[in-house]
Parts: structure tokens; C-alpha cells; sequence
């Protein structure tokens, strides 16, 4: 096991797999590994230099006859050398990730995940086959799953452990440009700050609303998230806003207006509400262009016309409400179905409609397969999630295969809380 979400949720789920008969043991890159895994006798820390680590994580594998490596996230730098190597060895790679249907699942899947999953090159067409002999399970959402202050809070925990306990990780090197300082600054500071947030929020939001006006959302992420720096052809947010923006601008009805919706992690480390501000003016529709921060998404969605994204898994939710959406990066939804090819003045001037049929087949597709109720951060999320995913991971069939051959396990109803 690399590195995991922030909290004890590697910690429990391979004091799961131990109970399953599996020997497990974890690599840690600084202290904040190492605090969330409370077995000194199978913690493994790598304190050389980053460009030691593939031919270490190697002669790790040799030394403990390691078959599989578990990760979330798989293109950081020290994981996407890793599973580099891992699959050169012919080892099974299991990748965590935030749920493609956030914020109500978890995503699990062998090989890559985001533009490097196998759903990129899997059409309707297959899901459509897949799905016609599986006995449909019937998955809904809890009406209340709340573990965003439980993230915010093992974020800043996790920082602070690196920030303060890494004297014996003189040589880590974050994978993010930020320093550790910064960033645990920026989690207490959020955590601080949360109510007087939620106040503009429900007013930005309530504005928007209430402003009688049509109008269509973008939906922005974190900047130095890896689905943005790697599955994106930007490298900074505020370029992606300017194609936005420019493309508003030349084909939207003088009469519509242009929603920011910023990421619900948002930390401040770009003021992106300036950047929209100054891009917007620049273009001379700032009076029909707002920003609104975090929070959930769906109070915006039941008056939009259209959403615009690089890759957000957001862009989900935009169609199973039957809603058009525009990608610019590699999104495992991006299927010519229903996700939009019309250049953007033209989507802005009038967008095509999904076929929401098909995009039900890809989501129950999802929900068959990689999409674990549950979550990462909250007791209960991990409760529900490790009722389900270890025996995924021992299962010897990858999600997907198991139900394209018919022999996907059947799922557990969603209770939440429980």
C-alpha cells in the first residue's frame, strides 16, 4: 500500500485484508504516512531521494514477494513510477479515487484511473451488452452524506504532521508546488472560516437564483489536482476561465449569463473570484458573469441551461439531470452520446440535448462496477465502503471484467450512517 486518502482509511482496510488472509504492508513518503498507519512493524518508510525510489520500490517487491500494489491517485510522481514498474512485474494495480458519482460513492478500479481507466475505451455499445444479462441492482443515493469536514479536518491534520514530525523524511518532495506550511495554513484557515463561507455562498447562490436571468454554469477544480494537470490540455485554471469566457462571449444570447461554480475544496490558493472578475471585464461581460463558491452544486443545477468543464466529475451530475455539458480534457464520461463535439460559441448559442438514455446505461454501468457506496473520511463512509470493496480486491475478476463476464459480485443496499 502507497499513499492514501488523508486519515485512517488504509489503515482500516488493510487491518481487513490482513483479516482476510492477505499479508499487507505500507510505504510511507513522510510523517504524515506515517501517523495514519498504527503498525510500526509493517510501515516502511522511504527516505531516499525521489529518483532512488523505482529501482527501491523494485527491490522492495523482490524482498517481500509483493502481488499487488494498492494507491489512490495513480499519477503523482512517485505513483505513476510506481506503477510503471508494477506493471512491467505483472502485478495487480488497485486504484482509489474520489467517486466518478461523488459525493455519494468511492471510486475503485485495477489498472488506472481517470484518463488512464478502462472506461475510456469502453463504448455504450459494450456497457449496453454488459448490463443485458446482469441483474439490476437498485442504488440510490442517501438523502444526507456529510464527511466534507471530517476531508478538511484530516487534511490539516495530515499537514501538520509533515509540517512539524518530518525530520526523517529530509529528502520528500511534495508532489504539489505549494509548501507544506501553505497548505496546512490554507486547511485551518478553511476550517475557520466554513461558517462565514457558507453566508456568501447561500448568497451568491440565492442571487443567482433569484436573478431571473437564463443562464449556464462552469464548473472549476483544483487547480493542482492531478485529473487537471494531467488529463487537461491547461495548465492553470484562469486559462481554461479565458476559453470560457471567449467563447461566452462570441456565441451566448446577449440576454444569458455565465455561472463560476468554484470546487468545494477550494483553499484560496489562486483567488479565483478575482480571476473571473478580471477575465470577464476583459471580455466586456462582467455584468453577466458570477462566481460562486463551493458548496453543493444542486441548488444551481435545477435553473441552468447548459455546464462547460475540463474534466470534473461534476459533469455527471449535469447529465443525469438530462442537462447538455462540454468537456475540454479526458473525462471517463466524455462519450459521443452525450457530452457535447459543438464548438463552444455554438453550444453557449444553443446546446444539443444528451441522450439520456444512454447516459443511464453508462451510469448504471458505474453503479455495477466501480462505484463503491461509501466514503474516505467520515466512520461511517468507511464502514459502508469496506463492507464491499475488499472483496472486490481479492475478487479475481477487475470490476469491469467481472460484469462484462457475468461474474460481478452482487452489491449491498445503500444505508447511510450505518
Amino acid at each position: 500500500m502507497l499513499q492514501g486518502p488523508h486519515g485512517p482509511f488504509f489503515w482500516k482496510l488493510g487491518k481487513m485484508l490482513r483479516a482476510a488472509g492477505a499479508e499487507t504492508w505500507r510505504v510511507g513518503f513522510n510523517a504524515g504516512d506515517r501517523a495514519f498507519w498504527l503498525s510500526t512493524k509493517s510501515f516502511i518508510p522511504f527516505v531516499g531521494k525521489p529518483e532512488d525510489w523505482p529501482d527501491d520500490f523494485e527491490a522492495l517487491v523482490k524482498d517481500k514477494s509483493v502481488t499487488d500494489i494498492v494507491l489512490y491517485g495513480d499519477t503523482r510522481p512517485m505513483h505513476a513510477l510506481a506503477v510503471e514498474r508494477a506493471k512491467a512485474l505483472g502485478l495487480t494495480i488497485h486504484v482509489f479515487e474520489e467517486g466518478y458519482l461523488r459525493p455519494f460513492w468511492c471510486t475503485y478500479e485495477r489498472g488506472g484511473s481517470n484518463g488512464n481507466s478502462e472506461l475510456m475505451s469502453l463504448s455504450v455499445d459494450d456497457m449496453r451488452t454488459a448490463l443485458a444479462n446482469a441483474e439490476r441492482d437498485n442504488i440510490e443515493a442517501p438523502a444526507h452524506w456529510g464527511d466534507m469536514k471530517h476531508h478538511i479536518f484530516y487534511g490539516a491534520l495530515y499537514h501538520w504532521f509533515v509540517m512539524f514530525r518530518n525530520g526523517a523524511f529530509k529528502h520528500f518532495k511534495r508532489h504539489r508546488e505549494m509548501s507544506v506550511f501553505q497548505e496546512f495554513y490554507l486547511y485551518f484557515k478553511r476550517l475557520v472560516m466554513m461558517p462565514s463561507h457558507y453566508l456568501r455562498r447561500a448568497w451568491s447562490t440565492r442571487r443567482v437564483k433569484n436573478g431571473g436571468y437564463p443562464y449556464h454554469i462552469c464548473l472549476l477544480q483544483l487547480e493542482h489536482d492531478t485529473s487537471f494537470q494531467v488529463h487537461s490540455p491547461y495548465e492553470t485554471m484562469p486559462e481554461f476561465v479565458t476559453v470560457v469566457i471567449e467563447g461566452f462571449a462570441a456565441g451566448a444570447p446577449r440576454h444569458h449569463h455565465l455561472v463560476f461554480k468554484g470546487h468545494p475544496l477550494e483553499t484560496d490558493r489562486r483567488n479565483m473570484k478575482s480571476e473571473v472578475r478580471r477575465i470577464a471585464k476583459n471580455h466586456g461581460v462582467q455584468k453577466r458573469v458570477h462566481y460562486v463558491r463551493g458548496g453543493k452544486l444542486s441548488q444551481l443545477l435545477n435553473f441552468a441551461r447548459s455546464a462547460v468543464t475540463v474534466n470534473s466529475t461534476a459533469g455527471q451530475q449535469v447529465l443525469w439531470r438530462g442537462l447538455p455539458v462540454k468537456v475540454f480534457g479526458a473525462a471517463v464520461y466524455d462519450k459521443p452520446e452525450f457530452v457535447s463535439r459543438q464548438p463552444l460559441p455554438e453550444f453557449f448559442k444553443q446546446a444539443v440535448r444528451p441522450d439520456k438514455r444512454a447516459y443511464g446505461i453508462y451510469r448504471q454501468f458505474l453503479l455495477e462496477t466501480s462505484q463503491v457506496p461509501g466514503g474516505y473520511y467520515s466512520a461511517a463512509g468507511r464502514r459502508q465502503l469496506l463492507r464491499l470493496v475488499v472483496d472486490m480486491m481479492l475478487a479475481p475478476e477487475a470490476p469491469y471484467e467481472a460484469l462484462i463476464t457475468g461474474k460481478a459480485p452482487p452489491r449491498l443496499p445503500l444505508q447511510a450512517g450505518k
